[in-house]
């Protein structure tokens, strides 16, 4: 089944946790419930839901010293093209700074310039 076609099927409820997911880039699930206004449990059937649909990731964590997990949307689920100007990958991509005076910012620059 598609993604869309899940999405389709999917509950109010569990609609607005995952666009809640989606628009924070990721949230802890200690988080989610309360933003969504739903008890604990209800919450965490909402993200095991959502979980066996493959529509968004959680990682056990800890935050502000208690054990919860961090719920993110999958992979396939981020658009990655924004990171992209032609065939280059964003220079801001990584651990190292960018110099915006090197040769490899200004040509992703110029590719996102032709692209328009």
């Amino acid at each position: 089944m598609s993604v869309s076609a899940t999405e389709a099927e999917l509950s109010e409820d569990e609609r607005a946790g995952l666009e809640l997911v989606r628009e924070t880039g990721g949230i802890h699930q200690s988080d989610f419930w309360k933003k969504l206004d739903v008890s604990s449990r209800k919450g965490s059937r909402i993200v095991e839901s959502l979980v066996e649909k493959e529509l968004v990731d959680r990682e056990e964590t800890v935050y502000n010293g208690h054990n919860t997990y961090y719920i993110s949307p999958t992979a396939r689920d981020l658009d990655f093209t924004l990171l992209m100007a032609g065939d280059m990958l964003s220079p801001f991509i990584g651990e190292d700074e960018v110099d915006p005076n090197s040769d490899a910012f200004s040509q992703w620059i110029m590719n996102l310039a032709y692209e328009e």
